[in-house]
Protein backbone atom coordinates (compact mmCIF):
# COMPACT_ATOMS: atom_id res chain seq x y z
CA UNK A 1 0.00 0.00 0.00
CA UNK A 2 1.25 3.15 -1.05
CA UNK A 3 2.10 5.54 2.10
CA UNK A 4 -0.40 8.55 2.04
CA UNK A 5 1.92 12.41 3.43
CA UNK A 6 4.96 11.20 1.28
CA UNK A 7 8.38 13.40 1.63
CA UNK A 8 8.33 15.16 -1.75
CA UNK A 9 10.51 18.43 -3.22
CA UNK A 10 10.29 20.27 -6.19
CA UNK A 11 12.82 19.79 -9.46
CA UNK A 12 13.61 22.44 -11.74
CA UNK A 13 14.02 20.29 -15.25
CA UNK A 14 15.43 22.74 -17.16
CA UNK A 15 18.75 23.45 -14.93
CA UNK A 16 18.86 19.96 -12.76
CA UNK A 17 18.18 22.47 -9.35
CA UNK A 18 16.19 21.23 -6.54
CA UNK A 19 14.19 22.63 -4.45
CA UNK A 20 12.67 21.63 -0.49
CA UNK A 21 8.75 20.85 -1.45
CA UNK A 22 6.99 24.10 -0.04
CA UNK A 23 3.23 25.11 -1.43
CA UNK A 24 4.18 28.66 -1.27
CA UNK A 25 6.99 28.43 -3.63
CA UNK A 26 5.68 28.51 -7.47
CA UNK A 27 8.66 28.72 -9.30
CA UNK A 28 12.57 28.36 -8.82
CA UNK A 29 14.46 31.32 -7.42
CA UNK A 30 15.83 31.45 -11.37
CA UNK A 31 12.38 32.11 -12.43
CA UNK A 32 12.30 28.80 -14.33
CA UNK A 33 8.97 26.48 -13.79
CA UNK A 34 8.90 23.84 -10.67
CA UNK A 35 7.50 20.01 -10.75
CA UNK A 36 7.30 18.05 -8.12
CA UNK A 37 9.71 15.09 -8.93
CA UNK A 38 7.73 11.73 -9.29
CA UNK A 39 6.22 10.11 -6.89
CA UNK A 40 5.86 6.08 -5.83
CA UNK A 41 2.69 5.16 -8.38
CA UNK A 42 -0.26 3.20 -7.16
CA UNK A 43 -1.44 -0.45 -7.75
CA UNK A 44 -5.09 -1.25 -8.04
CA UNK A 45 -5.29 -1.76 -3.80
CA UNK A 46 -4.21 1.70 -3.59
CA UNK A 47 -6.66 3.45 -4.85
CA UNK A 48 -9.46 4.33 -1.83
CA UNK A 49 -12.68 3.03 -3.03
CA UNK A 50 -14.80 4.50 -0.52
CA UNK A 51 -14.09 8.09 -1.60
CA UNK A 52 -16.17 9.29 -4.50
CA UNK A 53 -13.74 12.35 -6.05
CA UNK A 54 -10.01 12.51 -6.95
CA UNK A 55 -8.99 11.83 -3.73
CA UNK A 56 -9.31 8.36 -3.71
CA UNK A 57 -5.77 8.44 -5.11
CA UNK A 58 -4.77 10.17 -2.19
CA UNK A 59 -2.02 7.75 -1.60
CA UNK A 60 -0.19 9.36 -5.36
CA UNK A 61 -0.34 13.26 -4.07
CA UNK A 62 2.73 14.93 -2.19
CA UNK A 63 2.35 15.79 1.65
CA UNK A 64 0.12 15.27 4.57
CA UNK A 65 -2.67 17.20 2.55
CA UNK A 66 -6.43 18.20 4.01
CA UNK A 67 -8.71 17.90 0.92
CA UNK A 68 -10.42 21.15 0.16
CA UNK A 69 -13.05 19.10 -2.31
CA UNK A 70 -16.25 19.72 -3.99
CA UNK A 71 -16.36 15.62 -5.60
CA UNK A 72 -14.23 16.45 -8.37
CA UNK A 73 -13.08 13.71 -10.47
CA UNK A 74 -14.93 10.65 -11.54
CA UNK A 75 -15.99 11.92 -14.20
CA UNK A 76 -17.67 9.83 -17.11
CA UNK A 77 -16.35 7.97 -19.93
CA UNK A 78 -18.49 7.53 -22.97
CA UNK A 79 -18.44 5.43 -26.43
CA UNK A 80 -19.05 6.96 -29.27
CA UNK A 81 -18.72 6.70 -32.83
CA UNK A 82 -16.83 9.31 -34.36
CA UNK A 83 -16.08 9.02 -38.70
CA UNK A 84 -14.69 5.67 -38.66
CA UNK A 85 -13.16 6.18 -35.33
CA UNK A 86 -14.21 4.34 -32.18
CA UNK A 87 -13.53 6.54 -29.15
CA UNK A 88 -14.02 7.26 -25.67
CA UNK A 89 -14.88 10.71 -24.84
CA UNK A 90 -14.19 11.90 -20.94
CA UNK A 91 -16.94 14.41 -20.08
CA UNK A 92 -14.21 16.70 -18.02
CA UNK A 93 -17.09 19.44 -17.87
CA UNK A 94 -19.03 17.37 -14.90
CA UNK A 95 -16.90 18.85 -12.70
CA UNK A 96 -17.99 20.74 -9.80
CA UNK A 97 -17.77 24.13 -11.84
CA UNK A 98 -17.66 22.97 -15.51
CA UNK A 99 -14.32 22.13 -16.10
CA UNK A 100 -10.74 19.60 -15.49
CA UNK A 101 -9.44 22.59 -13.90
CA UNK A 102 -11.24 21.42 -10.59
CA UNK A 103 -8.76 18.52 -10.80
CA UNK A 104 -5.42 20.92 -10.26
CA UNK A 105 -7.63 23.48 -7.81
CA UNK A 106 -8.96 20.96 -5.93
CA UNK A 107 -5.12 19.94 -5.17
CA UNK A 108 -3.55 23.18 -5.41
CA UNK A 109 -5.73 25.18 -3.41
CA UNK A 110 -5.84 22.30 -0.07
CA UNK A 111 -2.21 22.91 -0.30
CA UNK A 112 -2.16 26.28 0.31
CA UNK A 113 -5.07 26.07 2.34
CA UNK A 114 -2.70 23.54 4.76
CA UNK A 115 -0.23 26.38 4.37
CA UNK A 116 -2.07 29.15 5.95
CA UNK A 117 -3.16 31.15 2.93
CA UNK A 118 -5.79 33.42 3.27
CA UNK A 119 -5.57 35.38 0.10
CA UNK A 120 -4.38 34.74 -2.98
CA UNK A 121 -4.50 35.92 -6.57
CA UNK A 122 -5.40 33.86 -9.97
CA UNK A 123 -4.80 34.93 -13.41
CA UNK A 124 -7.06 32.98 -16.02
CA UNK A 125 -8.83 33.53 -19.37
CA UNK A 126 -11.97 31.96 -17.78
CA UNK A 127 -11.85 28.49 -16.75
CA UNK A 128 -9.24 28.38 -14.08
CA UNK A 129 -9.99 31.29 -12.74
CA UNK A 130 -13.62 30.16 -11.83
CA UNK A 131 -12.16 26.98 -10.45
CA UNK A 132 -9.52 28.82 -8.40
CA UNK A 133 -12.64 30.91 -7.14
CA UNK A 134 -15.18 28.10 -6.03
CA UNK A 135 -11.93 26.29 -4.53
CA UNK A 136 -11.10 29.48 -2.49
CA UNK A 137 -14.68 29.65 -1.52
CA UNK A 138 -14.56 26.34 -0.23
CA UNK A 139 -11.31 26.79 1.95
CA UNK A 140 -12.67 30.26 3.01
CA UNK A 141 -9.68 32.07 1.29
CA UNK A 142 -10.25 35.55 -0.25
CA UNK A 143 -9.28 35.26 -4.29
CA UNK A 144 -8.58 37.81 -6.59
CA UNK A 145 -8.75 36.95 -10.45
CA UNK A 146 -7.06 38.56 -13.26
CA UNK A 147 -8.86 37.94 -16.45
CA UNK A 148 -8.40 39.34 -20.47
CA UNK A 149 -10.66 41.87 -20.98
CA UNK A 150 -12.40 39.76 -23.67
CA UNK A 151 -13.13 36.64 -21.41
CA UNK A 152 -16.46 34.88 -21.82
CA UNK A 153 -19.49 36.94 -19.60
CA UNK A 154 -20.13 33.59 -18.97
CA UNK A 155 -16.87 32.62 -17.15
CA UNK A 156 -16.59 36.17 -15.25
CA UNK A 157 -20.29 36.10 -13.41
CA UNK A 158 -19.17 32.42 -12.48
CA UNK A 159 -15.75 33.75 -10.71
CA UNK A 160 -17.82 36.81 -9.07
CA UNK A 161 -20.34 35.05 -7.94
CA UNK A 162 -18.14 32.35 -5.95
CA UNK A 163 -17.45 35.24 -4.49
CA UNK A 164 -13.64 36.52 -6.00
CA UNK A 165 -12.65 39.48 -7.19
CA UNK A 166 -12.48 39.79 -10.92
CA UNK A 167 -10.47 42.57 -12.42
CA UNK A 168 -10.18 42.72 -16.25
CA UNK A 169 -6.67 43.38 -18.18
CA UNK A 170 -6.36 44.96 -21.64
CA UNK A 171 -4.64 43.23 -23.89
CA UNK A 172 -3.96 39.71 -24.73
CA UNK A 173 -4.17 36.42 -22.24
CA UNK A 174 -0.50 36.94 -22.04
CA UNK A 175 -0.76 40.92 -20.50
CA UNK A 176 -3.11 39.37 -17.90
CA UNK A 177 -0.46 36.57 -16.95
CA UNK A 178 2.47 39.56 -16.84
CA UNK A 179 0.27 41.89 -14.73
CA UNK A 180 -0.76 38.93 -12.50
CA UNK A 181 3.89 37.85 -12.01
CA UNK A 182 3.85 41.86 -11.58
CA UNK A 183 1.54 41.43 -8.48
CA UNK A 184 2.88 38.07 -7.16
CA UNK A 185 5.67 39.81 -5.25
CA UNK A 186 2.89 41.07 -2.67
CA UNK A 187 0.83 37.82 -2.20
CA UNK A 188 0.16 34.43 -2.65
CA UNK A 189 0.01 33.97 -6.57
CA UNK A 190 -2.24 30.42 -6.90
CA UNK A 191 -1.47 30.58 -11.10
CA UNK A 192 -3.03 27.55 -12.55
CA UNK A 193 -0.39 27.57 -15.41
CA UNK A 194 2.53 27.91 -12.74
CA UNK A 195 2.00 26.49 -9.72
CA UNK A 196 3.51 22.20 -9.31
CA UNK A 197 0.59 21.67 -6.97
CA UNK A 198 -1.67 22.31 -9.48
CA UNK A 199 0.06 19.62 -11.74
CA UNK A 200 -0.68 17.24 -9.27
CA UNK A 201 -4.08 17.24 -9.43
CA UNK A 202 -4.18 17.43 -13.03
CA UNK A 203 -2.18 14.21 -13.13
CA UNK A 204 -5.35 12.17 -11.26
CA UNK A 205 -6.50 12.55 -14.66
CA UNK A 206 -4.09 9.60 -15.42
CA UNK A 207 -4.87 7.74 -12.55
CA UNK A 208 -8.82 7.89 -12.95
CA UNK A 209 -8.64 6.67 -16.70
CA UNK A 210 -6.01 3.67 -15.22
CA UNK A 211 -9.31 2.47 -13.39
CA UNK A 212 -11.59 3.54 -15.90
CA UNK A 213 -10.07 1.15 -18.13
CA UNK A 214 -9.90 -2.13 -15.30
CA UNK A 215 -6.73 -0.86 -14.25
CA UNK A 216 -4.74 -0.44 -17.88
CA UNK A 217 -3.31 2.21 -19.66
CA UNK A 218 -5.36 3.57 -23.16
CA UNK A 219 -3.75 3.42 -26.15
CA UNK A 220 -3.58 6.63 -26.73
CA UNK A 221 -5.24 10.55 -24.94
CA UNK A 222 -6.59 13.14 -27.42
CA UNK A 223 -6.85 16.58 -25.80
CA UNK A 224 -6.61 20.08 -26.47
CA UNK A 225 -3.81 22.13 -25.02
CA UNK A 226 -2.84 25.98 -24.26
CA UNK A 227 -0.44 25.97 -21.53
CA UNK A 228 -1.04 22.17 -21.56
CA UNK A 229 -2.15 21.24 -18.00
CA UNK A 230 -3.67 18.36 -19.24
CA UNK A 231 -0.79 17.18 -21.44
CA UNK A 232 1.94 17.39 -18.23
CA UNK A 233 -0.21 15.86 -16.02
CA UNK A 234 -0.92 12.62 -17.81
CA UNK A 235 3.23 12.77 -18.29
CA UNK A 236 3.14 12.50 -14.47
CA UNK A 237 0.28 9.98 -13.67
CA UNK A 238 1.44 7.74 -16.29
CA UNK A 239 5.21 7.55 -15.45
CA UNK A 240 4.51 7.34 -12.36
CA UNK A 241 2.53 4.13 -13.29
CA UNK A 242 4.87 3.06 -15.64
CA UNK A 243 7.21 3.18 -12.94
CA UNK A 244 5.37 1.41 -10.32
CA UNK A 245 4.94 -1.40 -12.77
CA UNK A 246 1.03 -1.10 -12.85
CA UNK A 247 1.03 -0.31 -16.48
CA UNK A 248 3.47 -1.57 -19.34
CA UNK A 249 3.65 1.80 -21.63
CA UNK A 250 2.64 4.93 -21.66
CA UNK A 251 -0.20 5.70 -23.90
CA UNK A 252 0.33 8.47 -27.27
CA UNK A 253 -0.39 11.79 -25.85
CA UNK A 254 -1.95 13.37 -29.09
CA UNK A 255 -2.44 17.50 -28.73
CA UNK A 256 -4.75 19.67 -30.40
CA UNK A 257 -4.31 23.43 -30.71
CA UNK A 258 -6.11 25.97 -32.76
CA UNK A 259 -4.31 27.24 -35.60
CA UNK A 260 -4.40 30.88 -34.51
CA UNK A 261 -2.70 30.25 -31.34
CA UNK A 262 -0.38 27.25 -31.73
CA UNK A 263 2.80 27.52 -30.49
CA UNK A 264 2.84 24.21 -28.96
CA UNK A 265 2.28 22.63 -32.15
CA UNK A 266 5.21 25.30 -34.16
CA UNK A 267 7.85 23.80 -31.17
CA UNK A 268 6.89 20.06 -31.99
CA UNK A 269 7.34 20.20 -35.84
CA UNK A 270 10.33 22.95 -35.12
CA UNK A 271 8.78 25.20 -37.41
CA UNK A 272 8.02 28.88 -36.25
CA UNK A 273 4.55 29.78 -35.16
CA UNK A 274 1.74 31.12 -37.16
CA UNK A 275 0.65 34.76 -36.87
CA UNK A 276 -1.51 35.29 -33.70
CA UNK A 277 -5.26 35.77 -34.42
CA UNK A 278 -8.30 35.31 -32.33
CA UNK A 279 -9.65 31.99 -31.73
CA UNK A 280 -12.95 30.51 -30.88
CA UNK A 281 -10.95 28.56 -28.53
CA UNK A 282 -10.43 31.18 -26.18
CA UNK A 283 -8.61 28.80 -23.35
CA UNK A 284 -6.44 28.08 -25.75
CA UNK A 285 -4.73 31.63 -26.74
CA UNK A 286 -1.76 31.75 -25.09
CA UNK A 287 1.28 32.61 -27.14
CA UNK A 288 4.29 32.03 -24.61
CA UNK A 289 2.86 28.68 -22.71
CA UNK A 290 4.82 29.04 -19.46
CA UNK A 291 6.23 25.38 -19.82
CA UNK A 292 6.33 25.06 -23.42
CA UNK A 293 9.76 22.73 -23.60
CA UNK A 294 8.20 20.61 -21.00
CA UNK A 295 4.98 20.23 -22.89
CA UNK A 296 7.03 19.44 -25.92
CA UNK A 297 9.06 16.56 -23.77
CA UNK A 298 6.08 15.12 -22.94
CA UNK A 299 4.32 14.50 -26.47
CA UNK A 300 7.78 12.97 -27.52
CA UNK A 301 8.22 10.80 -24.52
CA UNK A 302 4.73 9.07 -25.61
CA UNK A 303 5.30 8.17 -29.29
CA UNK A 304 2.40 11.18 -29.73
CA UNK A 305 1.58 14.18 -32.10
CA UNK A 306 0.22 17.46 -32.24
CA UNK A 307 -1.74 19.12 -35.31
CA UNK A 308 -3.15 22.91 -35.72
CA UNK A 309 -6.89 22.62 -36.62
CA UNK A 310 -8.61 25.94 -38.68
CA UNK A 311 -11.76 27.62 -36.44
CA UNK A 312 -14.10 26.27 -39.45
CA UNK A 313 -13.25 22.80 -37.92
CA UNK A 314 -13.41 23.74 -34.56
CA UNK A 315 -17.36 24.85 -34.93
CA UNK A 316 -17.79 22.37 -37.04
CA UNK A 317 -16.77 19.83 -34.60
CA UNK A 318 -18.65 21.58 -32.10
CA UNK A 319 -22.36 20.90 -33.90
CA UNK A 320 -20.99 17.81 -34.72
CA UNK A 321 -20.60 16.93 -30.86
CA UNK A 322 -23.77 18.32 -30.07
CA UNK A 323 -25.60 15.78 -33.03
CA UNK A 324 -24.06 13.16 -30.40
CA UNK A 325 -25.84 14.65 -27.23
CA UNK A 326 -22.11 16.08 -25.90
CA UNK A 327 -22.42 20.07 -25.31
CA UNK A 328 -18.96 21.01 -25.37
CA UNK A 329 -17.32 24.43 -24.89
CA UNK A 330 -15.69 25.60 -28.71
CA UNK A 331 -12.05 24.59 -26.86
CA UNK A 332 -12.57 20.95 -26.03
CA UNK A 333 -13.89 20.28 -29.91
CA UNK A 334 -10.64 21.34 -30.84
CA UNK A 335 -9.80 18.05 -29.47
CA UNK A 336 -12.77 16.36 -31.35
CA UNK A 337 -11.56 17.88 -34.63
CA UNK A 338 -8.36 16.81 -34.38
CA UNK A 339 -9.35 12.89 -33.95
CA UNK A 340 -10.12 13.07 -38.28
CA UNK A 341 -6.27 14.16 -38.85
CA UNK A 342 -4.47 11.96 -36.19
CA UNK A 343 -6.63 9.06 -37.85
CA UNK A 344 -5.65 9.98 -41.41
CA UNK A 345 -2.08 10.12 -40.00
CA UNK A 346 -2.25 6.43 -37.89
CA UNK A 347 -1.95 8.16 -34.35
CA UNK A 348 -5.41 6.75 -34.02
CA UNK A 349 -5.57 3.22 -35.03
CA UNK A 350 -8.59 0.75 -34.86
CA UNK A 351 -8.66 -1.75 -32.34
CA UNK A 352 -6.96 0.43 -30.01
CA UNK A 353 -8.13 2.07 -26.58
CA UNK A 354 -8.71 6.25 -27.59
CA UNK A 355 -9.76 8.59 -25.38
CA UNK A 356 -11.21 12.29 -25.96
CA UNK A 357 -11.01 14.77 -23.46
CA UNK A 358 -13.37 17.39 -23.41
CA UNK A 359 -12.35 20.09 -21.12
CA UNK A 360 -15.65 22.21 -20.72
CA UNK A 361 -18.67 22.40 -20.94
CA UNK A 362 -20.94 24.73 -23.53
CA UNK A 363 -22.49 26.35 -21.06
CA UNK A 364 -19.52 27.70 -20.32
CA UNK A 365 -19.62 29.40 -23.55
CA UNK A 366 -23.24 30.43 -24.22
CA UNK A 367 -22.10 33.53 -27.03
CA UNK A 368 -19.28 31.42 -28.71
CA UNK A 369 -22.04 28.40 -29.37
CA UNK A 370 -24.67 31.13 -30.54
CA UNK A 371 -22.43 32.08 -33.38
CA UNK A 372 -21.58 28.53 -34.38
CA UNK A 373 -24.79 26.68 -33.83
CA UNK A 374 -26.98 29.20 -34.88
Amino acid sequence: MAEVGVEYWYSDERSGTRYPGDPLRWRGDDGAPVTVAALAGLGPGDVDTGVRSLWRYRAALPGDLRPVSLGEGCTPLVPRTWGDAEVRFKLEWFSPTGSFKDRGSSVMISALAGAGVRHLLEDSSGNGGSSVAAYSAAAGIAATVLAPEGTSPAKVLQTRAYGAAVELVPGTRDDTAAEAVRRSARTTYASHNWHPFFLQGTKTLAYELWEDLGFRAPDAVVTVAGAGSIVLGCDLGFGELLAAGSITRRPRLLVAQPRNCSPLDAAFHDRPPPPFAPTVAEGTAIRRPVRLPEVVAAIRRSGGDTVAIGEDAIAAAARRLASLGLYAEPTSATAAAAIDVFRDRGAIRPGETTIVVLTGSGLKAPDRLRELVG
